[in-house]
């Protein structure tokens, strides 16, 4: 069974507890959320429901999309994430807050990381650079990628390129609060992306003891 949420990551910030410790928190914006669709053994093979989360303009949604909306009775929406075994009992057109979560609860969130654009080895591998004087050609180089016989460089070689704006998923994080009134969480520690970057909120698989 499992639960989950569509929310836009707001910012960082520390909240304390009633000790007087500091804890930082990322604020995520979740939901509401709209169910647009409603899947069952029956006539899809699973079951899962699928939320759309945060509203887009009529003249951007094309045919298909708007019949797809039109059937569930819901305004477009401009993010649709499906969760399979929702463990409440909900149709189309009912929405989904962030009462479905408790203080104290661990969650799994999944966003796309920050872009950093191309990079060198150093910086997005971790390579150490080679010596800068004593008539070194090789500073930031990234060395020997392979074999005289082999050819060719073999798949997974780590050399320069676009570093970031990968989806990323952080396991285990602890939900610090539940602002019903502002459908906001915070969460405890870094969750992946930018500011308003969209995030996927579940339920943790891995619950660590």
């Amino acid at each position: 069974m499992a639960k989950g949420i569509i929310g836009k990551k707001v910012g960082m910030t520390q909240v304390f507890n009633d000790d007087g410790t500091a804890v930082v928190v990322t604020v995520i914006e979740a939901g509401p959320c709209i169910v647009t669709q409603k899947k069952t053994e029956e006539t899809d093979g699973y079951n899962a429901i699928q939320l759309g989360f945060g509203d887009k303009a009529e003249f951007r949604t094309n045919k298909p999309e708007k019949g797809h909306f039109d059937r569930a009775d819901v305004t477009p929406k401009k993010y649709l994430k499906e969760l399979r075994d929702f463990e409440m009992d909900v149709n189309e057109g009912d929405e989904l807050t962030v009462e479905q979560f408790a203080d104290g609860e661990l969650v799994d969130i999944t966003g796309i990381s920050k872009g950093k654009g191309f990079a060198g080895t150093i910086k997005r591998h971790n390579f150490q650079r080679g010596p800068e004087t004593h008539g070194s050609h090789s500073h930031r180089a990234p060395g020997s990628i392979g074999a005289t016989d082999a050819a060719r460089v073999f798949k997974g070689q780590k050399l320069p390129g676009r570093m970031g704006y990968d989806r990323v998923t952080i396991q285990n994080l602890e939900i610090v609060k539940v602002d019903t009134d502002r459908n906001l969480l915070l969460v405890k520690g870094s969750v992946p992306g930018p500011n308003k970057g969209i995030v996927w909120i579940k339920d943790a698989v891995k619950v660590s003891n």
